[in-house]
């Protein structure tokens, strides 16, 4: 049976995917995630483990093409802009109280942060890259493989679709990923429960939390 060991510390970096203010309770009227405000003990307890701290944000324009109106509800169907799958409520614009990080994270503890979704047809979920089709690179990738990185310890909002997204892409771009489920918070229980088993599916190592990381070493 294969036990997987934590590699030196070096060659480790944790990634806090988009554990901004927006998907709290904190912004009502943008997209909270329940308890999405509680996650940060966990994500600095993780960063202890890296050489490394890297983040994401959602980065986006009042423009944008996808923000959902009464005519085309949010979850509804977007058709002509091949980087726009969905409507959605108007979150995270710059400038914004849900840009922001979440209280207790320190945007200077972050080595690179990946911005998404600064153009208005365009609206990706995963860190990596701008575009749906998981061809325009925002620079994770290479700034990880630059510096030596090996592993990435995953947390952050929300487990069913950007924390999803964003580990499938740095499994396929060759990272030993583990996701450290105490870190995130989902939208809803069955889309969450569907999202670890693909990421299981996809051998990404799912810890229940930052303490059970000192089982690895």
């Amino acid at each position: 049976m294969f036990t997987f060991r934590l590699p030196a510390k070096q060659f480790i970096a944790a990634f806090d995917i988009d554990a901004q203010k927006t998907f709290t309770p904190v912004c009502p009227d943008e997209l909270p995630v329940t308890e999405g405000d509680k996650i940060v003990p966990e994500l600095n307890a993780q960063a202890e483990f890296a050489a490394l701290r890297v983040a994401s944000r959602d980065a986006h324009s009042p423009y944008a093409k996808w923000i959902a109106t009464p005519e085309h509800p949010c979850l509804s169907p977007i058709k002509g802009y091949p980087n726009l799958d969905l409507y959605w409520t108007k979150h995270a614009i710059v400038g914004t109280t849900g840009f922001d990080f979440i209280d207790g994270l320190d945007p200077e503890a972050y080595a690179f942060q990946s911005l998404k979704g600064i153009e208005p047809d365009k609206h990706p979920y995963g860190a990596c890259y701008h575009d749906l089709a998981n061809k325009r690179s925002t620079g994770v990738i290479e700034f990880l493989r630059q510096h030596g990185i090996t592993t990435v310890i995953c947390g952050g909002l929300a487990t069913d679709y950007c924390v999803l997204n964003t580990v499938l892409q740095l499994k396929d771009a060759g990272f030993t990923v583990i996701l450290n489920k105490a870190a995130c918070r989902g939208i809803a229980p069955d889309t969450t429960k569907a999202a670890l088993e693909k990421m299981k599916a996809a051998s990404v190592i799912l810890v229940e939390n930052a303490a059970a990381l000192q089982t690895l070493r």
